[in-house]
């Protein structure tokens, strides 16, 4: 028996998946309220992509409230229609904590791939509005530069390669000119200042590689607790893809270790 539900609502057009703990709750104020981000490299995925990613669990076994937005691809709507459909879902997320029964003083954002990369985004977009304050991000193996790194040029991986990448990026960035924004590709932010602590993972031989590690480099630089695991492996999203392999089960508990500690750590007051 499923122990916790699922309803749709609508923010304007936006539609979003909002799943609640039935058993497992926690009292509000030890519930945080998480916006979980799909991945599909801007041009494909769905808000139904929440039931085979990590923030799953984090309802079911630990009791979070998770908002999963269902954001405009990039096929239709190009930069910045994916960033400020995933920000609806953040100030929604905000002012309903109480009727979600979860804590807008400890309001998450994460995401696979990316959703990784729109959680980077949203991040540094609500930091610099003001608007709603983040305790913690989550931006798992994210998609954040648009440029070639070492380990996403002439990148043969069998679920994500440079060839779709560069394509990808070319459809999300189309009506942008050569230098895209840090909201559009988060590892070209010059300020990490004043960013939520952050916890992510990624294979190391796998495209995003660099870029991941880059981007908790330039956290840590900037005074920001972050934190990156790195493991063996090439395959693109191995912990979605292949649940069973020992190195997705070891990738997965850790991060359930990691999510915890920040439920117990990290908080961030909203102004109003």
């Amino acid at each position: 028996m499923r122990n916790y539900t699922v309803r749709k609502v609508k923010v304007g057009e936006l539609p979003l998946l909002i799943l609640q703990p039935t058993t497992n709750a926690r009292p509000i104020e030890k519930t945080p309220g998480i916006l979980w981000i799909h991945g599909g490299g801007y041009v494909t995925g769905m808000a139904d992509m929440i039931y085979i990613s990590r923030a799953l669990k984090l309802v079911k076994q630990y009791g979070a409230v998770v908002v999963t937005p269902e954001y405009r691809l990039a096929g239709k709507a190009p930069y910045p229609a994916a960033l400020e459909d995933c920000y609806e879902a953040l100030k929604y997320l905000k002012n309903n904590a109480d009727e979600l029964g979860c804590n807008r003083n400890q309001l998450m954002v994460g995401g696979e791939s990316a959703g990784g990369g729109l959680t980077a985004a949203l991040c540094m977009y609500a930091r610099d509005k003001g608007e709603v304050k983040i305790a913690f991000q989550m931006p798992l193996y994210p998609m954040i530069d648009d440029r070639d790194t070492d380990s996403s040029r002439d990148n043969h991986g069998i679920s994500w390669n440079t060839r779709r990448n560069h394509a990808a990026w070319k459809m999300y960035l189309r009506n942008i000119g050569d230098t895209p924004p840090a909201y559009a590709a988060p590892a070209r932010q010059t300020d990490f200042s004043g960013l939520p602590p952050a916890y992510t993972f990624v294979g190391d031989k796998e495209a995003f590689y660099c870029e991941t590690l880059t981007f908790v480099e330039n956290l840590k630089a900037a005074g920001v607790p972050a934190h990156a695991d790195v493991y063996p492996t090439g395959f693109h999203a191995f912990d979605l893809l292949l649940p069973f392999r020992k190195i997705s089960k070891a990738a997965i508990a850790e991060f359930e270790k990691q999510y915890l500690y920040a439920v117990d750590h990290y908080f961030a007051a909203q102004d109003e």
